[in-house]
């Protein structure tokens, strides 16, 4: 890794969320929840990006073992030797928001000697690793497992916040000592959030105790803690005896490169009217009661240019930003990482040494959205999607390849503004620019389109609607047109017929509309360099599988609709290979009252007579994560058929009781029959449930059913 200042650039570094914590007595693993153990080819895939240096775990709470386990090194020996195998520098972490194995605890006065103990059999395993992260965010650890009582050993007073930090601090202290009677030229790279607390005028007393205490991980090290200290006398007042001070002191250890993680939320605001913001967020300094909340959502937040700076300022050491990520969608998670580029290349210009920037999340990351208290499982995606357990790309891959390889990157999206500087865009008011880098959205009046500008609304990507009034997609002249007038960078196709029975006495209006027209589109949008995605259906299978159809079954329609669907496809994908078709099933959304939950609620609640099918089994999608995810899948280049709907399948007539129970409406007009029954015109497939084999994932349905009666709007 190259530690001499580049011309202009900092280097890319990557990371890995790999936090090994306990919560009560349970240990929570990241790199099991995301498959790291089990899938042979992710280093492999890491090292395509052209990153310099990962951030790597060789945790404590695995390694740790009470006996002799002769094998117990193989594994991260193996995924090391590949990092190195690769020309990336490895930056080995040996604890990640945990407090160790069993034996010990963040609390316990001996932690320090423990883990230093690990650190030099670390080292003497790997003489060869230079450059190390004892221990991850030492002050927001301590603050989580000791101040909120969070995470293990969950205590909630000042006194073991103290203990906890200085216990991993000197932690630190004695592993690098360790590390290096084995590697003298081992380097020290401290992690710390870096953040700022904002206030009201009446706590504005408790934002300058909290700005100091940010800085505490590396004052500590640096050996900037003494009697004259803002902090000194408060240690002194919780009881922490001067010898342990002094031994920072006596033993300063300060960072070879300062890591600072620098988050959406990173920055605090605290507001004494704790009636206007949610419970969760309240908390108090024993004088005053206070909501603790993200600044960036109440005042104009210090941002990174003039954090980084400051830090610089108080240090002058080498700084990484070793974490940037967002869990929100694409587009903003490209916008995010470009800003935090583009800061600190600036920075590194103007003569601060900034040595990287880190693409924090390879593998995503599981249950932070709760601080990791609660074991749900709930993900969000990070340079990679590994939602279905298949290691998949994302734009920021994309995005991080270019920087390596060009230095730049570019996508219609990227210079939005994130939603953290403005209000979502009012559509209705494009300028000519934003009509130029614009999503063309055909079919405006159908389920889909009107979802689809919901979410882009919400999103912020700048859009045009448009309806059959402003085009015949059966019209190849009208489609180059409409593409000559608004010029976008994307097309998406929601428009459709969609009467499934009535289809099979229209058969040529049903072909027409779902295929034809989407193949013309695909056509244009092929010569014109636009990417283009459209719509299909589970109504392309017969049923007869007894478990999820894949994208690579074989399809076999029952139906006109469905053969109209299963033609749209073959026409697109040989003119058009590029695009991209969403197969999906039984969608429902918040928006309209034209869905099958939105039907069965009114006839229940007209006391009229329910009929649902018994015997033919679906896998429901909300239209919100259907969009959400198809956008995402649109913005990251994927190509080709994709099955999209939420996890689990169930019967018609499970589907309308769960809707009746949720909605509290009586039952006794539900009429379960068999598909015979119900005097369709068109045969359905009796099971056509859908399932993904490319890499993603959608919630389950319990979840999304929940989220459209607290979202409906109609």
């Amino acid at each position: 890794m190259e530690l001499k200042n580049q011309l202009i650039k900092p280097e890319i570094w990557g990371g890995i969320e790999c936090t090994i914590n306990r919560v009560e007595n349970k240990y929570r693993d990241q790199l099991e929840y995301a498959g790291h153990y089990t899938r042979g080819a992710d280093i492999k895939n890491i090292a395509a990006l052209g990153i310099k240096a990962l951030r790597y775990p060789v945790l404590w709470e695995r390694h740790h073992s009470t006996g002799a386990v002769k094998d117990k090194w193989n594994w991260v020996r193996n995924q090391l030797e590949t990092i190195r195998g690769h020309n990336i520098t490895p930056i080995a972490g040996l604890v990640h928001h945990g407090s160790g194995p069993r034996f010990t605890a963040l609390n316990d006065n001996n932690f320090a000697e423990h883990l230093a103990k690990y650190a030099g059999e670390v080292a003497n395993q790997f003489p060869w690793i230079e450059y190390y992260t004892p221990i991850n965010e030492p002050l927001t650890t301590a603050r989580f497992s000791g101040l909120y009582g969070l995470w293990y050993p969950h205590h909630s007073d000042a006194v073991s916040f103290a203990n906890m930090l200085l216990n991993q601090l000197k932690g630190v202290v004695l592993s690098m000592k360790a590390i290096r009677k084995i590697n003298p030229n081992a380097k020290l790279v401290q992690t710390e959030d870096l953040a700022k607390t904002h206030s009201t005028p009446l706590l504005k007393y408790q934002a300058l105790f909290e700005n100091e205490r940010h800085w505490l991980t590396f004052d500590i090290l640096c050996g900037k803690v003494n009697p004259n200290h803002f902090f000194w006398n408060h240690f002194i007042s919780l009881g922490i005896k001067k010898e342990t001070l002094y031994f920072f002191l006596d033993n300063p250890c300060p960072p070879d490169i300062m890591g600072f993680n620098y988050y959406v939320t990173s920055e605090r605001y605290l507001d004494e009217k704790i009636h206007l913001h949610p419970v969760n967020s309240h908390g108090g300094n024993g004088q005053h009661s206070y909501a603790d909340l993200a600044a960036v959502r109440f005042v104009q937040t210090a941002g990174l240019k003039n954090l980084l700076t400051e830090a610089w300022d108080r240090y002058h050491l080498p700084i990484a930003l070793t974490e940037v990520h967002l869990n929100c969608t694409r587009e903003e998670q490209l916008r995010w990482f470009k800003e935090a580029w583009d800061t600190c290349c600036n920075l590194k210009a103007s003569g601060i040494d900034i040595k990287a920037v880190t693409a924090w999340s390879m593998l995503g990351a599981f249950d932070w959205n709760s601080l990791l208290t609660r074991d749900e499982k709930k993900y969000e995606s990070g340079v990679f999607d590994v939602s279905n357990n298949v290691l998949r790309p994302t734009a920021l891959a994309k995005l991080i390849t270019s920087l390596n390889t060009n230095g730049t990157f570019d996508h219609p999206l990227i210079n939005e503004k994130g939603w953290w500087r403005t209000t979502p865009v009012n559509n209705n008011h494009l300028n000519e620019k934003s009509i130029a880098q614009s999503l063309l959205i055909i079919g405006k009046n159908g389920t889909l389109g009107r979802a689809t500008q919901e979410i882009c609304k919400q999103r912020n990507i700048p859009f045009i609607a448009i309806g059959r009034n402003e085009l015949d997609i059966r019209s190849k002249e009208q489609i180059e047109q409409v593409i000559h007038l608004y010029k976008p960078w994307a097309i998406i196709n929601a428009a459709g017929y969609v009467r499934v029975d009535e289809a099979e006495s229209d058969i040529e209006e049903c072909f027409s509309i779902n295929a034809t027209g989407p193949y013309l589109l695909a056509e244009c949008c092929n010569k014109k360099g636009i990417k283009f995605m459209t719509f299909s259906s589970d109504l392309v299978f017969d049923g007869n599988k007894i478990s999820p159809y894949l994208e690579e079954d074989s399809i076999q329609p029952l139906n006109i609709y469905g053969k109209s669907k299963a033609r749209a496809e073959s026409l697109i994908m040989n003119s058009n290979p590029s695009s991209l078709i969403i197969r999906t099933s039984a969608f429902f959304g918040p928006w309209d009252k034209y869905n099958f939950p939105m039907q069965v609620i009114s006839s229940l609640k007209e006391n009229r007579p329910c009929k649902v099918a018994d015997d033919i089994i679906v896998s429901p999608t909300y239209v919100p994560d259907l969009v959400n995810t198809a956008l995402d899948l649109f913005i990251d280049d994927e190509e080709g058929i994709w099955h999209l709907s939420n996890e689990g399948n169930i019967s018609w007539s499970q589907f309308a009781y769960e809707v009746a129970d949720r909605a509290g409406v009586s039952k006794d007009n539900l009429v379960a029959c068999s598909n015979d029954d119900m005097e369709w015109k068109a045969r359905r497939p009796l099971y056509s449930a859908l399932q993904s084999s490319r890499g993603v994932a959608l919630p389950k349905f319990e979840n999304a059913l929940q989220r459209f009666f607290d979202d409906k709007i109609v």
